[in-house]
């Protein structure tokens, strides 16, 4: 909506003035469910100043009104919900808020509340690299950005502001970047720092930059400070630059009677805008002067009202007062440099006593500092840091000196931690909380280091600032997720064959990040009968599965023998080339960690596969010995797990198939024996197959680079097709695999189960060491009541035991607690090859006691009784893996 006058409805605003308004342009918001209006290029604090909204919060803790006190992101008191019609987001300070039609917002008191819509706020992250990176758009941070930029470099030039002003000198620079309304949250090692950039658009609300520069420039700016005194809090108290702030960018009267209350000349500028806007002065209190602001008077609303001046002597102590009437107190202490973002790149602080405050001193890094964020430029300053009351040593006298405005925190809090002896800044931050809000005490941090240097007979600089910690600012979870949520909220990874598993109507589960298909269900097959009819096709004629997301690792150099035998607990360094072996991996206290088979490609050159959850991880840590405690080794680990596609052909009739796809390949058991790899060139793409077997019957891994991977997977398919070829997923493995007692890491093991509790020690080599091997002569891993992997047959074959079910021994009394657990059931499927159910568990000492009964407690008060049995319940002997006659089968 647009008016020529919006002055009816905004009582304080100027009739002109004003260069960031325009005042052809009104818009409508919402504060606390009151509407207002304000002009295009308010922000929502200037809005409200000159809708005479006063009173914007209530304290924390004493529950006190307050007022706008800053203009800018120093804001101690306007903290602020805010919904527009594509975002909610809380803790926003009204003095950087955009206005923009229909806003609504709300106040809070230091506490935000998440929205209830989970897909509000749409924000994205972006990347960027560059030479120089300049913080603040003010007159130094701009001649620094022209200057690089000038010389040919690559410059991004962030401010915090609505717009940068002479943006047209860098039009004619076209490697200079300028971000308005843009935030550096923090600066971190190696020139990296994060920044959060306010850009309404139809598609987003903002973006989270992540920079590298070669070099920064932080042109910050400074702060100015308040002065502490009885009753500092109170709405219409001001800092005299806000006030400037508000009269001429925004052209908005922030009271009609106003005193001054400054320690040095920067004020002057504030009396001139005051009459600029014609605000009356009634005083002007200059500490410099021997006069001081003791007090203040309010209204009946809690807005201020009068302000009580007394003479200072020497000692502080206040002598004449007198009252004036006033609505509106503008205070200058001084200015403290900006030096948030210099002290988290680990600069160092000086305390320059000509402004009364903390500079840069040394740099750490590519970084420096420049204009007032230096001290130039800014005032010489009289200290004075707090105005004592009439009586100091009284109850109470201190109780409403407000230090830090967020967290309601005193100069009494202040005076009773060094009372209770505590000296460090950070003791004193933590014990009275300054600091410690959203703000990070920008208003009152070298405040309260005065006050306290005053107590404790130290000088300022000796007792030194808090640490500084990003953000510089709060700044939401959905802006940090970005579209890290919902459907984003993790990466979702396919293997390139995904498109015909979608297209046959896999059902997929998650494995880690992958999308792996559990099962393909036909017309009116429910699960349990689509993974029967899998598994039986598995072990009677010829099945597939999409094997891709397997963990695959490329190591190279020739010390790489010797890395696998100390991460596997067996040895891999005597493995002949062309040869695969399988091998277990233990963590430092024993436990095992993952598996896989490794295959030797060449001397220098293995290919180890993980399990697909732990693939990142398994590099993770074969990366860290490498790096921490084997550094001398020369081996070169690199992930290819999606480089290669794998396809698993599986069944008595898989060695047909692969003969047909790979006619240069001799498949006889002779020539591809079990645990071996050939190069070949499958399906018309150079590759490699493997004779390995996760079923227990003759199957081959046939890897292809991945784009071929979704030819080779249609190749499988057609050359199986008269063999009845069937595909099969992730649950007709958990089967296959658990009829052979093979163990998956995760499934079986829970980070406290040794190879030997899998009834594994067969694969602990004796000669070598490993990581784990001490751990495995502990006492605790040597008892024989350790929970151990055995099979269990339920009496009733057609009882399916819950997996996880606790298991009890059958004259355990359950009416009695606590119940002594035997163990507990780690898998449990239906066999079409053995047909019944079975169960893989660990039992304590379960190896022992073959032929015993269990009994599983139902939660519906029924039992379960089952018999242990071996771990390996379908071929013991091992007949299956090299294939079957035709005959058998057929069968």
């Amino acid at each position: 909506m647009t008016g020529a006058s919006p002055a009816t409805d905004q009582p304080r605003r100027l009739p002109s003035g004003g260069d960031r308004i325009d005042r052809t342009r009104t818009v409508r918001f919402t504060f606390d469910g009151v509407v207002h209006t304000g002009l295009l290029g308010d922000t929502l604090a200037s809005a409200l100043i000159a809708n005479g909204v006063d009173i914007v919060a209530t304290s924390i803790y004493d529950g006190r009104p307050r007022g706008i006190m800053t203009a800018g992101a120093e804001e101690p008191n306007a903290l602020v919900q805010v919904r527009t019609a594509t975002a909610e987001e809380p803790m926003l300070r009204a003095t950087q808020v955009e206005l923009t039609e229909g806003l609504e917002a709300w106040s809070l008191q230091g506490r935000g509340r998440l929205s209830a819509d989970p897909d509000t706020g749409r924000f994205d992250r972006t990347y960027a690299h560059c030479d120089v990176l300049v913080v603040g758009a003010g007159a130094a941070g701009r001649t620094a950005a022209l200057e690089a930029g000038r010389a040919g470099d690559r410059v991004i030039l962030v401010d915090d502001g609505t717009a940068i002003e002479e943006a047209a000198a860098f039009a004619a620079l076209p490697e200079v970047r300028l971000l308005p309304r843009a935030t550096a949250l923090g600066v971190y090692d190696h020139g990296f720092v994060l920044v959060a950039e306010r850009t309404p658009t139809p598609t987003t609300e903002g973006r989270l930059w992540h920079i590298r520069a070669r070099a920064i420039v932080l042109a910050t700016g400074a702060i100015e400070r308040p002065i502490v005194f009885a009753d500092d809090d109170r709405p219409g108290i001001m800092l005299a630059s806000a006030a400037t702030t508000y009269i001429r960018r925004y052209g908005v009267r922030p009271g009609a009677r106003a005193v001054i209350f400054t320690t040095n000349d920067s004020s002057d500028d504030a009396a001139m805008a005051l009459a600029e806007a014609g605000i009356e002065l009634v005083a002007t209190v200059d500490a410099r002067r021997a006069e001081v602001v003791v007090g203040t008077d309010a209204d009946g609303s809690g807005r201020l009202a009068g302000v009580t001046i007394a003479a200072a002597p020497a000692d502080m102590g206040p002598s004449r007062t007198r009252t004036v009437a006033a609505d509106l107190l503008l205070v200058s202490g001084g200015w403290n440099p900006n030096v948030s973002l210099w002290s988290q790149a680990r600069g160092t602080l000086r305390f320059d006593d000509r402004i009364a405050a903390f500079v840069p001193d040394r740099a750490f890094g590519a970084i420096r500092a420049t204009g007032s964020l230096t001290g130039d430029g800014l005032p010489d300053v009289a200290p004075l840091w707090v105005v004592p009351p009439p009586e100091p040593d009284a109850p109470d006298a201190w109780a409403h000196h407000y230090v830090d405005l967020q967290r309601d925190s005193t100069a009494a809090d202040l005076r009773r931690a060094l009372d209770a002896g505590l000296t460090s800044i950070e003791h004193l931050k933590r014990y009275t909380t300054i600091g410690t809000a959203a703000d990070q005490g920008k208003t009152s941090g070298v405040v309260a280091s005065a006050i306290a240097a005053a107590v404790l007979g130290q000088e300022v600089g000796a007792v030194g600032v808090p640490t500084f910690r990003p953000p510089y600012v709060p700044v939401s979870f959905a802006f940090v997720a970005g579209r890290d949520r919902g459907a984003l909220s993790d990466p979702v990874r396919t293997t390139s064959i995904q498109p015909w598993h979608e297209a046959r109507g896999a059902v997929f589960e998650d494995v880690g990040q992958w999308k792996r298909p559990r099962y393909f269900p036909t017309e009116g097959e429910d699960m349990d009968a689509a993974v029967l009819r899998e598994c039986a096709a598995a072990r009677t004629g010829v099945a597939v599965m999409d094997a891709s997301t397997l963990g695959k690792i490329d190591l190279q150099g020739p010390d790489t023998g010797l890395l696998l035998d100390r991460v596997y607990t067996n040895t891999f360094s005597t493995l002949k080339v062309g040869a695969c072996r399988y091998g277990l991996m233990c963590g430092l206290d024993g436990m095992v960690f993952d598996d896989g088979v490794t295959s030797r490609l060449g001397l220098d050159r293995f290919h180890m596969t993980t399990t697909t959850g732990n693939a990142a991880a398994v590099l993770d840590h074969i990366e860290e010995w490498l790096q921490t405690e084997w550094p001398e080794f020369r081996v070169r680990a690199t992930s290819v797990t999606e480089q290669w596609a794998t396809v698993a052909v599986v069944g008595p009739r898989s060695r047909d198939v692969v003969a047909a796809l790979a006619p240069g390949l001799d498949v006889s058991a002779d020539a591809f024996p079990f645990m071996t790899w050939r190069d070949a060139v499958i399906a018309g793409t150079p590759g490699r197959a493997f004779r390995i077997s996760f079923s227990g019957e003759l199957a081959y891994e046939l890897n292809v680079p991945t784009w071929h991977g979704l030819g080779l997977w249609e190749a499988v398919m057609a050359a199986g097709a008269r063999h009845g070829i069937t595909p099969y997923g992730t649950e007709a493995l958990h089967v296959l695999r658990a009829e052979k007692g093979y163990p998956i890491i995760g499934q079986e093991t829970d980070g406290s189960v040794t190879p030997q509790d899998l009834g594994m020690a067969w694969i602990v080599s004796t000669k070598k060491d490993f990581i784990g091997r001490r751990s495995h002569l502990r006492a605790d891993l040597l008892r024989p009541n350790r929970k151990q992997l055995v099979g269990l047959l339920p009496v009733d074959p057609d009882a399916l035991l819950p997996e996880g079910v606790q298991l009890v021994a059958p004259d355990a009394v359950l009416a009695r607690t606590p119940v002594p657990m035997l163990g507990h059931v780690t898998s449990s499927y239906r066999s079409a090859a053995l047909g019944r159910t079975f169960a893989l568990a660990m039992v304590n000492g379960g190896l022992g006691r073959m032929g015993e009964r269990v009994l599983a407690p139902m939660l519906d008060g029924s039992m379960i009784e089952a018999e242990i049995a071996p771990s390996v319940l379908f071929d013991p002997d091992n007949t299956r893996r090299d294939g079957v006659s035709g005959e058998a089968a057929d069968r």
